[in-house]
């Protein structure tokens, strides 16, 4: 009897270690997912200044809202479904992208080139 009792009791200390390594994977899944979302949101501030280089200092929100366009654009989304994702008309999505599509029309031209 105290065999099988013991028995029960290994399974069920394996079953809440097994639990408490699966909660543990699930929490480090989403730090570094959390993380990757801070890495991409630098890279692209860090490129946006780069392009406010001698303007005007832009407000916290137009940030965020230039960040959100440029991750859609880098993310292949067109004009018009960068227009739809952010509530913005074509023509101003097509404005806050200058820099960045003359940049990358400009870095073309020079692979073309060579």
């Amino acid at each position: 009897m105290l065999l099988i009792l013991s028995f029960i009791k290994t399974k069920q200390s394996s079953n809440a270690a097994k639990q408490e390594l699966e909660q543990f994977s699930i929490s480090i899944m989403t730090e570094m997912y959390q993380l990757q979302q801070k890495i991409r949101e630098f890279e692209l501030d860090t490129e946006i200044s780069e392009q406010e280089k001698g303007r005007q200092a832009v407000s916290p929100k137009q940030r965020i809202l230039m960040r959100e366009v440029l991750d859609l654009y880098k993310r292949g989304y067109s004009l018009e479904g960068i227009a739809t994702e952010t509530e913005l008309t074509e023509n101003e999505v097509k404005l806050l992208l200058t820099p960045y599509l003359e940049d990358s029309d400009g870095r073309r031209r020079a692979a073309n080139e060579s």
